[in-house]
């Protein structure tokens, strides 16, 4: 615990010996002043020598790590009286070495002991099953929405780009949204004057150019004719790209008053899926978790990573829950897990609902790394009700997981050891 810093600096005992040799001089007038002044000075700078924790404390092992709760390094050193004043004179430079160590290995030591305690508490849930708050930007299935200046010459004309996804999928449609606006996000007259899907320039230029219309009337896509936000649908199946996969880029012309600028809106499209989800959900709960297991009709056989969100009964975002595991061909499922730890922790209230389900075949090779699925989008599976006796509280476990914990343990009980020595009257081995 930092000390209170409204509480005035405490004097030491070494300080009082200070002023105790100053009044020798005024009283017996044998010693002077400079005698005095060097007694103060090695005062000054003797600190304690006595034991800063409690005897017997790094005789923890590896079955017993401590307890948790982050520790400061002021807080693992607890100092005992300050010297007598006999002693002020006699401080050697091996004790102002073994003093320097003592600090080192309590600076190392406060670290060992947060450490370790980081990573179990990080460590308490499955990688598959976390928290929706340790994924932000997870709550929502991508809808990218940016502003940017129209052009270096009229920086305060700021153009306002959205897209409706950035993933795409087969005969899938993409909604792009373009306006203009000032620096307190006032709307201003804005025209998209072109506008052309392609190739992103890394992918090469195999496939030409293709338009895209922008409109503000109402129609085709366009939510409220005259707004001021243009509106462009794009189908890249039947438009162009009807058997690419890869990233495409739609580059914008647009003008607002006498101020003209470019802008790109890009997104990831495969043309054909390597694997569908039949919309069947299943659930079980088992040792003390909630089980989803989905239905997928794999046809290219491969490493999917399948990823849904998991809201609670008024629609509050509780948990992301993932899979990624190697798949063969043919109808399977998929298991996505709701932990039982992170259920008591949370306490979601039941039904929970997942939704949102996203998937792809992870490529080892080539650009892009993935093949897209078609994703489910909204509310999939509404789950029966639980009581809190229905999970467990135990934390996670794998063999990665405990060689990690044993490993900075061992770190922790080194610089235990170590601190220790410093007590001793010898160095740390």
């Amino acid at each position: 615990m930092s000390p209170d810093s409204s509480a005035p600096p405490p004097v030491s005992r070494a300080r009082r010996a200070g002023w105790f040799f100053l009044c020798i001089p005024l009283v017996l007038g044998v010693v002077g002043w400079w005698s005095w002044s060097g007694a103060a000075g090695a005062a000054e700078q003797a600190p304690s020598d006595s034991p800063l924790i409690e005897e017997g404390a790094g005789g923890a092992g590896a079955e017993a790590p401590p307890k948790a709760g982050p520790v400061s390094a002021g807080a693992a050193l607890v100092r005992g009286p300050a010297p007598s004043v006999q002693d002020l004179s006699i401080v050697s430079p091996e004790q102002r070495e073994r003093l320097a160590l003592r600090e080192l290995w309590g600076e190392r030591l406060a670290r060992a002991k947060q450490t370790l305690e980081s990573y179990v508490a990080a460590t308490r849930y499955p990688p598959q099953s976390r928290s929706i708050r340790e994924h932000p930007d997870q709550v929502e299935m991508a809808e990218p929405e940016r502003t940017r200046p129209l052009s270096r010459e009229h920086p305060d004309v700021q153009l306002r780009l959205k897209q409706d996804r950035v993933f795409v999928v087969g005969d899938e449609l993409v909604r792009f949204f373009v306006s203009c606006e000032d620096g307190q996000r006032t709307p201003r007259p804005c025209e998209v004057l072109s506008a052309s899907a392609h190739e992103a320039e890394h992918m090469g230029s195999a496939v030409p150019p293709v338009p895209v219309a922008f409109t503000d009337d109402g129609a085709v896509g366009d939510t409220l004719a005259g707004d001021g936000i243009y509106s462009g649908v794009f189908q890249p199946s039947k438009q162009g790209f009807p058997l690419y996969s890869g990233t495409i880029r739609v580059n914008v012309r647009v003008r607002s008053g006498k101020a003209e600028g470019m802008a790109f809106l890009d997104i990831l499209y495969t043309h054909a899926v390597p694997a569908t989800f039949t919309g069947r959900v299943r659930e079980v709960l088992s040792e003390g978790s909630l089980l989803l297991y989905l239905g997928i009709n794999v046809r290219k056989a491969g490493r999917y990573v399948v990823a849904g969100r998991m809201d609670d009964e008024s629609g509050a975002p509780f948990a992301h829950v993932s899979f990624n595991e190697e798949l063969r061909e043919g109808l399977q499922e998929v298991k996505l897990t709701v932990f039982g730890k992170l259920v008591l922790d949370e306490v979601p209230t039941f039904p929970l609902k997942l939704r949102d389900v996203e998937g792809f075949l992870l490529k080892e090779t080539g650009d892009p790394d993935r093949e897209l699925m078609t994703a489910l989008r909204g509310y999939v599976h509404t789950t029966n009700e639980y009581s809190t006796a229905s999970f467990s509280p135990s934390e996670w476990q794998s063999e990665e997981r405990q060689r990690y914990i044993d490993e900075y343990t061992r770190d922790l009980n080194e610089a235990q050891r170590n601190f220790n020595a410093t007590f001793e009257g010898g160095k740390p081995p």
